[in-house]
């Protein structure tokens, strides 16, 4: 039997709103952007009612599984093909409502991944542009657990990685050029933590 509940044991950040002083980057972090009872809320509904999958991706001469699992949605006018991916939940929607009015800006799709626990990683990348163009802007939000979200220049390595915990209810957008010279990662854990559910919202060009 558990003593608590996971929501119990998450904290939001007390950094407020944070724009990162990074060449060839715009990036922008805002800690408790949904309250501590809206997140909790939010983190219950999504780790039960999304119908999160495994997923296959390259990795050198190979086919691995990745290491966390996803779900993607998106609006039905979006005609690309996404293995008839499921449109927009109330509570997508009403997330998605916050990111809108927050950045001024329409998302049309969002990419769930849950990181079951210190196992679950994504390694170093930029986001692909066939969908979304050059320079996309990402609106992310993260529900649950604390895990440590890096940044380095593709080109330039003298410039110090940055490394940015992200909260229970934080929101972080990268924007401007920061796709096409920055890469990010959330590394693996030796630590014991629960799990994280990080939503991606992007406006697909069709």
């Amino acid at each position: 039997m558990k003593l608590f509940n996971d929501t119990e044991l998450f904290t939001t950040g007390t950094r407020g709103n944070k724009e990162f002083d990074l060449p060839d980057g715009d990036v922008m972090l805002i800690d408790n952007f949904f309250s501590k009872e809206e997140s909790d809320n939010f983190y219950d509904k999504l780790l039960t009612a999304t119908p999160w999958r495994e997923y296959e991706m390259p990795m050198y001469d190979k086919i691995v599984t990745a290491p966390r699992m996803i779900s993607w949605h998106q609006d039905k006018e979006v005609n690309i093909p996404s293995g008839n991916a499921p449109e927009f939940t109330a509570d997508l929607h009403e997330i998605r409502e916050r990111v809108e009015t927050q950045t001024n800006l329409k998302f049309n799709a969002v990419l769930l991944n849950l990181y079951r626990n210190g196992n679950d990683s994504v390694s170093w990348h930029s986001d692909k542009i066939d969908r979304s163009g050059s320079n996309p802007i990402i609106a992310s939000v993260t529900f649950g657990e604390t895990r440590m979200f890096r940044l380095r220049h593709k080109f330039r390595k003298e410039v110090p990685q940055v490394d940015i915990p992200l909260y229970h209810g934080s929101f972080l957008i990268m924007a401007g050029k920061t796709n096409s010279f920055w890469e990010h990662s959330v590394p693996k854990t030796t630590k014991e933590v629960l799990p994280r559910i990080n939503l991606t919202f992007r406006r697909v060009i069709r």
